[in-house]
């Protein structure tokens, strides 16, 4: 175990850096880096969020808000998912966090004690399973499987992981990195199992909108009853090209909005208070936004798998959802000094696949949102490291 050379919590010690960040810092200090390490597109929020942003600054909406939100955006957010689910949602339903990040980490903050375990689908962004431990959980991580070019995901397998000291089964869906999505049938399955023996179902559901054969990937709010132990975290940060702003959102039974208010001022006491109003013209006018965005992203998704596909020892799956590759490399074993090397020697950057758990070993996980250009660009280079 490492030792601290600080007197804190030996369990915050041991968590590792995180491996996508240590390659981010290396090419941030660099020239001419293509930089393919983070979830985010590289192009800014669009003009009609950001303006109305600009707004809310000029009018010195500038001050703390409610722990929840601010009550126009909890009513927008109801009404959006109402609009996208054909459902009817209650607005104490809703609470607006700091990011789906902030979301996830207070949800672990009231579900978990010491000596309890969160089961999670693997592969999957490695912040999320560092909030459980930080709460002294136990990660059981059940791997996705891929064959013939498709994810899957052995129900099976993720019901056999569960005991009595599992709280909490988180499900990302669509996934970073793998892009599987999640299907209706299989929501159900997993709703019924949890509900049944009182699990939280913890549903990272950030790229709802990014999918390329429907408007929005199936949800567990589609098939859950309102007062289910089910958490959904969502996040404005892909749909709306808005991930510096730190804003996301939490759906829960009704009962649960108190809690996570009180987790909340003692978190952050509340989500910026500029891009919540950012937030509410983002779903009131972001409709043709989002479909321009997924139509980019299809074609950069297509030519990325080309392109990827074409390369002698790469292997990889067409994703259904979110906007990442998450291939293996024949021969790569570390993937970590792999992704650095190709750094310095390239000029491009990838995230390692080791950073998304031990599944992820001998893979590099790279981020499509970019423009066509920009993606050939970043292909020429390294395609004499991969063939």
């Amino acid at each position: 175990m490492t030792q601290p050379s600080i007197p804190i919590r030996q369990t915050i010690a041991d968590i590792p850096t995180s491996a996508i960040r240590q390659i981010a810092t290396i090419g941030m200090q660099m020239d001419d880096v293509i930089p393919f390490w983070f979830g985010e597109p590289d192009s800014p929020t669009p003009d009609f969020i950001t303006e109305a942003g600009a707004k809310a600054l000029r009018e010195g909406k500038t001050y703390y808000t409610l722990n929840r939100g601010i009550v126009e955006l909890r009513a927008a957010l109801a009404s959006y998912m109402g609009g996208l689910y054909g459902r009817e949602f209650d607005v104490e339903r809703v609470t607006v966090t700091a990011s789906a990040m902030n979301a996830i980490a207070v949800a672990m903050q009231c579900l978990i004690d010491p000596g309890d375990n969160v089961v999670m689908v693997a592969p999957l962004w490695p912040n999320i399973a560092a909030c459980a431990v930080i709460m002294g959980g136990e990660v059981r991580e059940v791997p996705l499987e891929e064959q013939e070019g498709r994810w899957s995901l052995d129900l099976d397998r993720l019901f056999d992981t569960i005991d009595d000291r599992t709280r909490v089964m988180l499900v990302n869906t669509p996934s970073n990195p793998a892009g599987w999505v999640m299907s209706r049938d299989e929501q159900l399955a997993v709703l019924e199992f949890c509900r049944d023996r009182d699990i939280w179902v913890v549903a990272d559901e950030v790229y709802d909108r990014i999918v390329y054969d429907r408007p929005h990937a199936p949800s567990f709010l589609e098939v859950a009853d309102p007062d289910d132990l089910l958490i959904r975290i969502s996040s404005f940060s892909k749909s709306w090209a808005m991930t510096g702003w730190r804003l996301g959102w939490i759906t829960a039974p009704a009962a649960f909005g108190p809690v996570i208010e009180k987790m909340t001022e003692f978190n952050i006491a509340n989500a910026p208070s500029v891009a919540q109003y950012a937030g509410i013209t983002a779903l009131a006018e972001g409709e043709p936004f989002i479909r321009e965005t997924v139509e980019r992203y299809r074609a950069a998704r297509d030519l990325s798998f080309q392109r990827l596909g074409a390369m002698p020892r790469v292997r990889l799956s067409l994703p259904d959802g979110a906007f990442y590759y998450f291939f293996a490399v024949d021969g790569m074993s570390d993937s970590l000094s792999f992704a650095e090397q190709l750094l310095r020697e390239t000029h491009v950057g990838l995230a390692p696949g080791s950073a998304f758990g031990p599944v992820g070993e001998g893979r590099l996980r790279l981020c499509f949102a970019s423009s066509l250009d920009t993606l050939s660009e970043a292909f020429d280079r390294i395609e004499p490291h991969l063939s």
